[in-house]
């Protein structure tokens, strides 16, 4: 139930491809560092390329907490520079090490390409078609607190016409509102068996009590589930395919190498 972002989300940049967001921001522009900007098309790539955050967030809820994550690392990578730690002995080294895992990643990944093909990539989209079992989901909000009195008082508040939005901002300890569509086995039970007992439009008349909380549940829509299209589903079929070819690129990659490893007596290991 929890959402968690990573704080230096800048960094993953290296490797992924430009994405063009022009229109979105100011003029495509996201924000603005002492003169350094932040570009949409930065933050648009790393929604596109995770799928286990644009799968489970909207793109403009995943925006504004990126953009503050990525402001935060700008001001301190800033800072660094001001400072001069670059000049020294420890960032060198550390540069050194951290160039080389980048360079092996990158020359992984390229490896890796080569070996997945467009055929690959739609043979396993039609067996996850043909596999693809359907099954009811839900999209809701939720509100958790604290407490079960405070969690009946807002339902009170919902019933006398107050926003459920607006009470999440307010209450909420869990500022991830919209939880988007889930089948009922992705959450923890009771919170589950209570989303799925509602219809469309109601919300909980008590509040739901999990190792998190208290709950509040409003169900804004159910409906079967349908498969991902293909291109939803690709980064994730590439992920499954890389995974499968990866042993065989790091034997072809070490077939060649000449490796003597020893003990800590100095005795060859064989």
């Amino acid at each position: 139930m929890k959402t968690q972002y990573i704080a230096a989300i800048a960094l993953s940049l290296a490797v992924m491809s430009p994405f063009n967001a022009g229109a979105e921001g100011k003029g495509g522009v996201a924000g603005v560092v002492n003169g350094e900007k932040i570009t949409v098309a930065e933050i648009k790539t790393i929604y596109d390329n995770t799928p286990q955050i644009h799968n489970q967030e909207k793109w403009d809820a995943f925006y504004e907490k990126a953009l503050n994550a990525w402001v935060s690392s700008k001001i301190v990578q800033q800072a660094a520079d001001k400072s001069g730690v670059r000049n020294s002995e420890e960032y060198k080294k550390q540069l050194q090490v951290a160039g080389n895992d980048i360079a092996s990643k990158i020359f992984i990944r390229q490896e890796l390409d080569k070996k997945i093909t467009e055929n690959d990539l739609k043979n396993l989209y039609n067996q996850y078609k043909t596999n693809f079992v359907s099954e009811k989901e839900m999209k809701a909000r939720h509100i958790l607190v604290e407490n079960e009195t405070i969690a009946n008082d807002i339902i009170e508040r919902i019933k006398k016409g107050e926003k459920f939005d607006d009470l999440a901002r307010k209450y909420s300890k869990e500022k991830k509102i919209d939880l988007g569509y889930f089948t009922k086995d992705m959450m923890v039970p009771d919170f589950g068996n209570a989303a799925f007992s509602m219809k469309r439009g109601q919300f909980s008349q008590k509040p739901i009590k999990t190792q998190f909380g208290y709950h509040i549940i409003m169900v804004d829509d159910v409906r079967d589930s349908k498969p991902l299209s293909y291109k939803d589903a690709e980064n994730q079929m590439k992920g499954i395919l890389a995974r499968d070819a990866l042993k065989g690129v790091m034997t072809d990659i070490a077939k060649n190498a000449q490796v003597e490893k020893y003990s800590l007596d100095g005795k060859v290991i064989k």
